[in-house]
């Protein structure tokens, strides 16, 4: 004889099996999530930058470092011997261009690293079968990276600033362009986190592609100094308007005209971010 249903129990233990609910008591209630879950993406941030913040060496004070010691070297080589007119010395050229470089390179590589290795160990799958939004995770993870850039450029220049007088000429540029510059990047450094299958494969993105791009932009010379052929070719670089966005901001001095350099970056950041939520909401590679 098979068990009784769930009515037969409700009138046996004498309850009405038409209001069930009293018996068992009223379900939970369901917490509703709303679009955007500012919670969990603030959640996301605090948890990348916390983790950033246990190897600060590695990932603000090393980048730092570098950049100064690429400004000590250029300056003990060159600085008696490159002069641009007027006002600017070559280290208040310099200096700036420097600057920009160590942003854009820490903010790509502390949003690349962050993603390849949850992906290798398995947390980022989980995160994206959360109720959060693909694109809210993409975000929290490009977030990360960029506080990190931003932190290391403002570094290099507070450093630079007790020996360079530096004039920041345009200072509203500086606010305009540095958080677009590091977000763009940051968020290029989540689509080849999704991509590397391994770390050798985002070492070797960051050699061949990254690193050339930020030496040949201009941020060591000045554009009028190279063959006009390298200088076409240069300016196709999207790294060179932010340097020189930048360099304006800072110096006065610049190669392109400001309005466009801030519009490059602004595209640039609208295409890398457009690309990285784009990946992160079909799953592109989320499995290593």
């Amino acid at each position: 004889m098979g068990a009784p249903d769930d009515g037969h129990r409700l009138q046996a233990e004498g309850v009405s099996a038409q209001d069930p609910r009293e018996a068992l008591g009223d379900a939970p209630r369901v917490r509703p999530i709303g679009r955007p879950h500012w919670r969990g993406l603030w959640t996301i941030y605090r948890f990348g930058a916390v983790r950033l913040s246990r190897i600060v060496l590695e990932t603000i004070v090393g980048p730092i470092l570098s950049a100064l010691l690429f400004l000590a070297v250029f300056a003990i080589a060159l600085a008696d011997t490159q002069g641009f007119g007027g006002e600017v010395s070559f280290l208040q050229f310099l200096v700036p261009g420097i600057a920009a470089f160590a942003m854009i390179q820490a903010s790509y590589e502390m949003a690349a690293f962050p993603v390849v290795y949850d992906k290798l160990e398995g947390t980022l799958a989980d995160q994206i079968m959360s109720p959060l939004m693909e694109w809210e995770i993409a975000l929290g993870y490009a977030l990360v990276g960029a506080t990190a850039g931003l932190i290391v450029g403002a570094g290099v220049l507070a450093v630079a600033w007790a020996f360079v007088p530096l004039a920041f000429a345009n200072p509203w540029m500086v606010v305009a362009v540095a958080p677009l510059a590091a977000l763009a990047f940051a968020f290029l450094g989540t689509v080849t986190g999704l991509w590397a299958q391994k770390w050798d494969q985002l070492s070797v993105v960051d050699t061949f592609l990254m690193l050339p791009l930020a030496f040949l932009s201009g941020a060591f010379f000045a554009l009028d100094r190279v063959p006009a052929v390298g200088e076409t070719l240069i300016r196709l670089n999207p790294v060179t308007y932010a340097i020189d966005a930048v360099r304006y901001a800072v110096s006065g001095w610049h190669a392109t005209e400001p309005w466009l350099a801030l519009a490059v970056v602004a595209a640039l950041t609208v295409g890398a971010a457009s690309l990285s939520l784009r990946l992160f909401s079909i799953g592109w590679k989320i499995k290593a």
